[in-house]
């Protein structure tokens, strides 16, 4: 048997190599996704039965559990164990957080659409102003009328200024 050398061995570099785990992609196989999830194998039979996890299938029909499903079941785990919920809690649960995420993203399109709609509306408004070449002043912008009959209130329209122009007179 050949001794080491020890200047080979100072020279050789050890490379830490690391992969971006796509999180929906499976690559765990169930015996690997139960511990990680701290259950057993049967236990994740049983919510597939239910509806509570989906996992991917190879080729060969053996179950492929990605990183987000071995979170999900760590989820479930959470509310069984500490929260105390049965499984028709936690199916109630998960639909509910479902519809949220839902509800999450179709608010964030509403307000960019909003957003686009009012800068069309200021460019448009903008538009006009320069085509009149006059102040554009919304009707009914200066006086509010409670509904309980006391005096109206004057609410001020703000006009950005020209240069040069004198200030606003405000009444």
């Amino acid at each position: 048997m050949a001794a080491k050398d020890p200047k080979r061995s100072a020279r050789v570099s050890r490379t830490r190599i690391e992969t971006a785990i796509d999180e929906e992609r499976g690559v765990f196989m169930i015996s690997v996704a139960a511990e990680l999830a701290d259950m057993h194998p049967q236990t994740l039979r049983m919510y597939e039965a239910r509806g509570l996890i989906t996992p991917k299938r190879s080729p060969k029909n053996t179950r492929l559990y990605s990183q987000r499903d071995v979170e999900r079941l760590r989820r479930i785990q959470q509310m069984t164990s500490e929260e105390g919920l049965n499984l028709a809690g936690v199916e109630t649960v998960l639909e509910m957080e479902k519809r949220v995420e839902k509800m999450r993203a179709e608010l964030a399109r509403m307000r960019k659409r909003t957003e686009e709609l009012q800068r069309e509306m200021a460019e448009e408004v903008e538009r006009v102003r320069r085509s009149l070449k006059a102040e554009i002043v919304p009707y009914g912008a200066y006086d509010v009328i409670p509904a309980d009959g006391e005096e109206p209130v004057k609410i001020p329209v703000e006009r950005p200024r020209r240069p040069g122009a004198p200030p606003a007179d405000r009444a």
